[in-house]
């Protein structure tokens, strides 16, 4: 497994290449824009894209979505149905529509190559986040970060759902590393050492 980091948007999200160096296939995590250079970087990892990943439905980790679907009409994309908010004009400024997109949600897994996806529906920042576990990798999104957590203040924000998200994901075995949304990565050791959001959740 190698997984490639480019910062792309308006507000540089971290979008991730989770590749299968041996089947030579991978998926893109959070594409938020920037998608000729997300592109470029999958054919530069020598790898066919095989599934768009979406860790929650905001603008900033789905702006390039249409256009590498435009590039790569058979690749599926998957995003938790709730942060889908059909015929809602005001909520899809901040949650653009991702037509066709799948819905998947707790205990689904997503094959790529070789390497299985665990979905773990972590909400709090909005109603749909989910976290993607891949081997001893948590890409988080925007539920946790490096000594932070997502911002709750949103619609379909809620402060005691991501506190249980952040418990939750405190509480798995193993020093896994954390891959989020914005920022650096960092590792689960070091977020239940110094992070004040997780040390909070652990103790509720």
């Amino acid at each position: 497994m190698d997984i490639q980091i480019l910062q792309v948007g308006p507000i540089g999200t971290n979008c991730y290449l989770l590749c299968d160096e041996t089947e030579k296939l991978c998926a893109v995590v959070d594409p938020g824009g920037d998608a000729a250079r997300v592109a470029a970087a999958v054919v530069d990892t020598g790898c066919a894209p095989c599934a768009i990943l979406l860790t929650h439905g905001h603008y900033d980790h789905t702006g390039g979505v249409a256009e590498l679907r435009a590039k790569w009409p058979d690749v599926p994309v998957y995003l938790n149905h709730r942060d889908q908010y059909e015929g809602d004009a005001y909520l899809q400024q901040l949650f653009p529509p991702v037509p066709g997109a799948k819905d998947y949600d707790e205990g689904d897994t997503i094959q790529v190559g070789g390497l299985t996806v665990d979905v773990m529906a972590t909400p709090g920042h909005s109603e749909g986040s989910v976290t993607l576990l891949c081997g001893d990798v948590l890409l988080c999104g925007d539920t946790l970060f490096a000594g932070s957590c997502g911002r709750t203040d949103f619609p379909g924000g809620s402060v005691k759902k991501i506190m249980a998200s952040l418990k939750r994901l405190g509480s798995l075995e193993g020093d896994l590393q954390v891959y989020p949304g914005h920022m650096e990565t960092s590792t689960l050791d070091q977020e239940r050492s110094w992070n004040p959001y997780l040390h909070q959740a652990m103790q509720e």
